[in-house]
This record gives structure tokens, C-alpha cells and sequence, in this order.
């Protein structure tokens, strides 16, 4: 038997056999005194999504954009955009010293984003794009569906 279960739940009826299917494969378990955690959450960001913001990242990491004096590479852009995303969005930012007396960004996790978030995240990213001219050449091909947050 896999050792974790998990299903997407999309409507009512398809959830509420989704969550059937569920206690068949956790009823054994507990009877058998198997301790098993049950959640249920938000969809986080899909895959295109991430694969669209590093995308992004990169794009202008290439671009030769400075900050703070000098060009940055694309894990660097991601920690900048995600921390104006999230103070653009009244999100708390928190900003502590380090182990070694440096600062250090608490920010949030981009795979524990929901579709929403990580949508807002890309158009973010894309007006920041825009005001500064990056020429978008990784990901010029996908439009994101306001609706769903799912990349076209």
C-alpha cells in the first residue's frame, strides 16, 4: 500500500467521491493504529505557474537590470520580487538578523502559494517588467486566465 493518498477535489459530487475513496484507504490504517494527518487546502500554484515566474526571473536577470549597483542573477530577482509582491499585497514582511548578524528576509514560500496568489505574483512581475523595459523573450508565449490562474 502507498504510503499517501491524495486527490484533487474540482466540484461537489467528484469531491465527495474523492473523499470516499480517501476513508478506504485510511480506515485500514487507523484500525490498525496508524496515526494519519488529513488536510484540506486551497490548490497551491500550478507547475506552469512556477515554470512562468522563473521564467520571468530569468528574463530579467538577462536583461542587466541593477539593483543596488550591480546586475542580479535570477534567484536573486526571485527574492526581491516575491518580497515587493508580498508588500504590494499588504502582506507582512520581517526582516531579521541572521545566524551571523546579516539580514535575512522571512518571506513567503512561493510552492505554498495558492493558483491566486501565484497569478498575482506573474502580474506583479510583469509590470515590473513593463516600467522597466525587459524584454520578455522565455516566457513571451503564455497568458495567464484571470479566472483560474492557470497559464494559455
Amino acid at each position: 500500500m502507498p504510503d499517501r493518498f491524495t486527490a484533487r477535489l474540482w466540484n461537489a459530487q467528484q469531491g465527495h467521491k474523492a473523499i470516499e475513496a480517501a476513508w478506504g484507504y485510511a480506515k485500514p490504517l487507523l484500525l490498525a493504529e496508524h496515526r494519519l494527518v488529513l488536510e484540506v487546502r486551497p490548490e497551491s500554484r500550478s507547475l506552469d505557474q512556477n515554470a512562468h515566474f522563473h521564467a520571468l526571473c530569468g528574463d530579467i536577470a538577462r536583461s542587466g537590470i541593477e539593483w543596488f549597483g550591480k546586475p542580479r542573477k535570477a534567484d536573486e530577482w526571485k527574492v526581491l520580487l516575491v518580497s515587493g509582491h508580498a508588500k504590494a499585497t499588504k502582506q507582512e514582511a520581517d526582516v531579521v538578523p541572521g545566524l551571523e548578524g546579516e539580514l535575512v528576509n522571512l518571506r513567503e514560500s512561493t510552492a505554498r502559494m495558492s493558483r491566486q496568489r501565484a497569478s498575482s505574483l506573474i502580474e506583479y512581475t510583469l509590470a515590473f517588467c513593463a516600467e522597466h523595459g525587459v524584454e520578455l523573450r522565455d516566457s513571451r508565449q503564455w497568458e495567464i486566465n484571470p479566472e483560474t490562474g492557470e497559464i494559455t
